[in-house]
């Protein structure tokens, strides 16, 4: 009887055993999100160090938007000035204008967009140049290319418009007569002409968006030649200075980045949407900062102010083992790179004051 008793009970606990095993432990890789056990030192930085500027962000409303209510969120990131990128071109860009002077703030640059729809036809070259002095007339300080010239703009023969091509050039050289800087988008981060397998690691953004992905070869050339096209208009145009956007997609190999901006004197180029990138390598992109302290702007892209705080450990702290705010970007931890005092300065302000014309620079300290 003991025996009977003892070996059902056995068959019990193997019973539950199985059933243990059995339970279905998958999930996806968004679902996968385990809360960090690790206890290290650190908290959040919510307002700069060092009064900034940033150099890359879109506000499409600015015509009509409340600029007190925006210079009252920026300065809880103490942040002095910010550029917007999407100024657009005539009236448009009038409209904004107007409504910063109408504010009584200092606070707000304006860059214009070139618009290339009929650039093969007749005149189109000199009504660009002549709508870019307008422009600069109107207040604009600077030119934004977006990502979709060398992508996807095409002729009226359905033909992709390079960057480099010839017809483009008196507006590079227009740019640099003025002064004004020329801040481009050009290409993507080379992962996104990788295939969409295990293997990519911005895999969940191609799930997300599969219309990002550049890997159809009948439709977009690769990213090398993308990126060289846009290379050959700086090196054609020595007298222009232009800002390569996003770190040029080049964060994830700082080596290649540092000989770019060797090659281009008249190059720099800005953080925007690529911090993550920064925050994963942090010994070796402290020594690329610290090299090229004299060519880096601060930028961010998106305005979403939280955002900008993950961005300031980054640069400001030497914290370990952060998160970083959107999964399909960087599903790894930021660490920070405690960048020295003198170098964020030129980061965050100096060197925008530099190369951005119409900037009060009475907003920021002399040292």
């Amino acid at each position: 009887m003991k025996k009977t008793g003892f070996l059902f009970l056995n068959l019990i606990l193997v019973s539950f055993m199985v059933k243990a095993q059995d339970v279905d432990t998958t999930m996806s890789f968004e679902e996968y999100d385990p809360v960090s056990t690790l206890v290290v030192p650190g908290e959040k930085i919510t307002k700069a160090k060092f009064p900034f500027i940033d150099v890359h962000s879109h506000h499409w409303r600015m015509a009509t938007q409340d600029l007190q209510q925006l210079a009252s969120e920026m300065d809880d990131l103490n942040m002095k000035v910010i550029v917007n990128l999407s100024g657009r071109s005539g009236d448009q860009l009038t409209a904004i204008s107007d409504n910063i002077e109408k504010s009584g703030l200092n606070r707000f640059i304006v860059f214009a967009n070139i618009d290339f729809n009929g650039i093969d036809e007749e005149g189109w070259t000199e009504r660009a140049v002549a709508q870019l002095q307008e422009d600069y007339d109107n207040g604009a300080r600077g030119i934004k290319i977006f990502k979709n010239l060398g992508l996807t703009v095409l002729d009226s023969n359905g033909n992709r418009v390079q960057t480099d091509d010839r017809r483009i050039d008196p507006v590079w050289a227009k740019a640099g007569e003025l002064g004004i800087p020329v801040l481009i988008h050009t290409g993507e981060p080379a992962v996104f002409w990788a295939p969409i397998d295990e293997k990519n690691e911005r895999w969940l953004e191609m799930k997300n968006f599969p219309n990002r992905h550049r890997g159809d070869t009948t439709r977009f050339p690769s990213w090398e030649v993308v990126m060289a096209e846009q290379w050959n208009v700086f090196r054609k145009h020595p007298e222009t200075n232009f800002i390569n956007a996003h770190l040029g997609w080049m964060a994830n190999d700082l080596e290649r980045l540092g000989r770019h901006l060797d090659e281009f004197p008249n190059v720099y180029t800005e953080t925007a949407a690529v911090i993550a990138e920064l925050g994963r390598q942090p010994r070796f992109a402290k020594e690329f900062f610290i090299k090229y302290q004299d060519r880096l702007l601060f930028g961010k892209d998106t305005y979403r102010p939280e955002e900008y705080h993950t961005y300031f450990r980054v640069l400001e702290s030497d914290d370990e083992y952060f998160d970083y705010f959107r999964k399909r970007h960087a599903f790894w931890k930021m660490y920070g790179l405690n960048l020295p005092d003198n170098v964020l300065k030129k980061v965050y302000y100096k060197n925008a004051l530099k190369i951005i014309p119409g900037i009060d620079k009475n907003l920021f300290p002399e040292n």
